[in-house]
């Protein structure tokens, strides 16, 4: 019998949906996302891409509350290792996010560093390692941002390591970590970005569990995933060849990340994030049952 996962809540989030965009024709609507989330047997979601969902609070509400949901986290991109000058237009964006996440009782703000390799054309937007400059600047705005998020919105922010961005493999991951401070800055370990990026999310919980604030569920194919890294694809069309799988095809096996990460004593989300964009409309539907089934065979 699985061990009772009880200080871990399981949700979704409308990338299990196929959806990447605020508005993409190729993307279910947003009702539909929010009648199938529940029907899977789902109770937390994320609000996904910034315009997806409504972005009034007071409709928002009324339509997860008929559905009995609830919201767990909201979602921002940011290049905060360009310097200083960043930050304006980082905060525009974090200001709309962060008062629609609060307004909805969420408590959580999840951060993804910009990519450096654009994820549709795979052009080369900047070098793939920070200098130390830029690891400055990064590891400061993303501590000012936690500081400022917590002070103007009373949420925490977590950051989240994924592919083709400057946090990604292990040797990152733990300098970005060793870089800033637990007081403003956590993590948010999404188990499939961590492991097509080659790191052990059940060490990772083992050594750093204080910074780890936040779990995206996910799991890649691993012979997809060494195709990918051999012909050096990016993101976007390795997504389309299914590098993220149902779990429990793929790697990492999540009973021992949901178990280690139960140790650690706290209560902690962990939100299934199957990348899928784009899909077929009646894709998402099935795989959802199933992974929340799988889930709970788990303890979760």
């Amino acid at each position: 019998m699985a061990v009772a996962l009880d200080r871990i809540r399981v949700g979704s989030a409308p990338d299990s949906w196929g959806v990447w965009f605020p508005d993409d024709p190729q993307q279910v609507p947003w009702q539909r996302f929010l009648d199938e989330v529940a029907e899977a047997g789902y109770s937390w979601i994320e609000l996904g891409p910034y315009g997806y969902l409504p972005t009034d609070a007071a409709r928002l509400t009324d339509e997860v509350n008929r559905r009995n949901l609830k919201v767990s986290a909201g979602t921002i991109f940011c290049g905060l290792h360009r310097g200083p000058s960043e930050w304006d237009a980082t905060w525009e964006q974090v200001s709309r996010v962060a008062a629609l996440t609060r307004d909805m009782g969420a408590k959580h703000l999840v951060v993804i560093p910009s990519f450096w390799r654009d994820d549709k054309t795979a052009e080369i937007l900047e070098a793939p390692e920070l200098t130390t400059e830029q690891w400055g600047h990064l590891t400061r705005g993303m501590e000012r941002l936690g500081r400022e998020v917590r002070d103007t919105y009373g949420l925490d922010i977590v950051v989240h390591p994924h592919a083709d961005t400057h946090i990604d493999t292990e040797e990152h991951v733990e300098r970005f970590l060793d870089s800033t401070d637990s007081d403003l800055v956590n993590l948010c370990l999404d188990t499939g970005h961590y492991a097509y990026c080659g790191g052990d999310s059940v060490k990772l919980i083992e050594t750093y569990g204080e910074r780890i604030g936040y779990l995206h569920l996910k799991q890649v194919d691993p012979d997809v995933l060494a195709d990918v890294v051999k012909n050096e694809i990016p993101f976007g069309p390795a997504v389309q060849r299914g590098v993220m799988c149902e779990p429990p095809a793929g790697v990492p096996e999540l009973g021992p990340v949901l178990t280690a990460a139960q140790k650690l004593g706290v209560d902690l989300f962990a939100i299934v994030e199957q990348d899928m964009y784009p899909c077929e409309p009646d894709k998402p539907l099935p795989i959802a049952v199933r992974t929340r089934r799988f889930l709970r065979s788990c303890g979760a």
